[in-house]
């Protein structure tokens, strides 16, 4: 082998090394070795049900929680069968639910036993606040006297020092009367002269020793006055008798306790499980409040959204705030037009008007005020029963979503309903993206579309549209979802089988 072979042979061998290392870095960049999972994008249980009370809030006269659907693994269930063992996840014993207005937390529920109505399963519970809201002040509380005090909560009389008071040489011997006061007009309190002549203590107050019948110090001595007194030993005689044998003493009761009462200090601490014992309603619900069963669908029904969530989520509010009233006014305008269009209440567009005749001018004033009258209820826009107006914001700096419900003023059996969903458009005129309208003849075959309101559904941070889909026997809630100027239905409960959708 020639030497130049020979050196391209060792070059090569030396720079082999370097380019399996030069090619191996790479390869470790792209796959450093296992892949750490990040926990906050895995999916977690998440369960929305409606909340359905009669009476005020916080304190409902009756009160049950409907499920609706339960979020698991990327998957939507129905919340009124998931799991029932027997009764539903939803609904089990002890889950809670945050009970949400347009997103914002206004309380808690804690379900607390379940049951069925009506062939579908329901939690009945006791309604909370918020355990983070701000609790009333505590009471301010009144300092404490000195222990100092001999007297207790007896009252004392205090002088009051002026200026032209003559400063205290010392302090007064206990039980001798301050100095008389510098001025002669003001009032000094003395003691009664009654009082001085039964008065024990008038020459030791000379001689500077407390007199016997004085019970502490400076006391006041008074004959009248009640004295308690320090048993002997023997519990019979007191140990410094009263000068006054009138006074009444106060002296321990001699009677022994009756044999014949029991000691029930160990009935508590019972500790036979088997013992039967009574208590007032059922045995494994005794400590549980549970408000009374809503059945049916009363008038004056409320409902609100309840979430229940493993992982604690900071809150989205999704109302809309409009930056002028007026454009508020103007999109909610142009939606009752379209209502009254849909539910066949807007008046039809007015005939040309006919050239008159003479004959036809000489109409009398009465017929011209009836016409005038008729006009102008012509020209009045029909009323809307029962209108709920709301703008939601689902995402955030989104457009606002607009949802108008009502139905027409007319008895139960010939209501109409209509249920709009639209959004502002580029030129800010209203586009429609839903629309249904049933009567109340066909409720079962097209059910009413009622809002309950805007919720998170899959936890991603988006609000979705909760309704009521209630028929003449029977109701469902559906979900829809408002993307790229579309309503898409998400999830709806029991199947689908109840309600055609003919938008969908």
């Amino acid at each position: 082998m020639s030497l130049r072979r020979i050196a391209e042979f060792l070059i090569r061998r030396a720079l082999m090394p370097a380019l399996f290392v030069s090619a191996a870095f790479p390869a470790f960049a792209q796959y450093p070795g296992q892949v750490a999972k990040d926990t906050k994008d895995a999916p977690v249980l998440r369960s929305i049900g409606v909340l359905e009370w009669t009476g005020p809030e916080e304190n409902p006269k009756s009160s049950r929680l409907v499920p609706v659907l339960v979020y698991d693994n990327g998957e939507l269930e129905d919340g009124g069968i998931y799991l029932a063992r027997p009764e539903p996840l939803a609904v089990a014993p002890e889950v809670e639910y945050v009970l949400q207005e347009h997103g914002k937390a206004i309380g808690l529920y804690d379900v607390q036993t379940a049951g069925r109505q009506f062939g579908s399963w329901v939690g009945f519970g006791a309604w909370k606040p918020i355990p983070n809201a701000p609790r009333t002040p505590p009471k301010p509380t009144l300092p404490e006297w000195g222990m100092d005090n001999q007297e207790g909560d007896r009252p004392v009389l205090h002088r009051k020092h002026h200026a032209d008071d003559a400063p205290a040489g010392g302090a007064a011997t206990s039980g001798q009367a301050p100095a008389a006061p510098s001025d002669p007009d003001r009032p000094v309190l003395h003691k009664s002269k009654s009082a001085e002549a039964d008065d024990s203590s008038a020459d030791a107050s000379s001689t500077g020793t407390p007199s016997s019948g004085a019970s502490s110090p400076g006391a006041i001595a008074d004959s009248d006055r009640p004295v308690l007194h320090k048993k002997d030993s023997d519990g019979d005689t007191a140990t410094s008798a009263p000068s006054d044998p009138d006074r009444p003493v106060l002296h321990k009761s001699k009677k022994a306790p009756p044999s014949d009462l029991g000691d029930v200090s160990s009935i508590p601490g019972n500790e036979d499980p088997d013992r039967p014992r009574l208590k007032r309603g059922l045995a494994n619900m005794d400590t549980l409040k549970v408000l009374p069963s809503l059945v049916g669908l009363p008038p004056d029904l409320e409902q609100s959204v309840a979430v229940s969530d493993a992982r604690n989520r900071p809150e989205h509010p999704f109302i809309y705030t409009w930056s002028d009233p007026a454009i508020e006014a103007k999109m909610k305008s142009s939606l009752e037009d379209i209502a009254r269009e849909a539910l066949g209440l807007k008046p039809p567009a007015p005939a040309p008007k006919a050239k008159t005749t003479t004959a036809t001018q000489k109409t009398t004033t009465v017929h011209r005020t009836a016409k005038a009258a008729a006009s102008k209820r012509l020209s009045e826009p029909a009323p809307l029963v029962d209108e709920r107006f709301r703008a939601f914001e689902l995402t955030y700096g989104s457009e606002a979503t607009l949802v108008l419900t009502a139905h027409t003023d007319a008895p139960p059996a010939q209501q109409k309903f209509v249920t709009l969903i639209a959004q502002p458009d580029f030129y800010g005129n209203v586009q429609v993206l839903f629309k249904v309208v049933s009567d109340a003849a066909h409720l079962d075959d097209n059910p009413r579309l009622r809002l309950v309101d805007a919720v998170d559904a899959l936890g991603d941070n988006r609000g979705e549209l909760l309704f009521e889909m209630r028929g003449a026997t029977e109701r469902q809630f559906a979900l829809y979802r408002i993307a790229r100027g579309q309503a898409e239905k998400l999830f709806v409960t029991g199947g689908g089988q109840f309600g055609s959708d003919p938008n969908n």
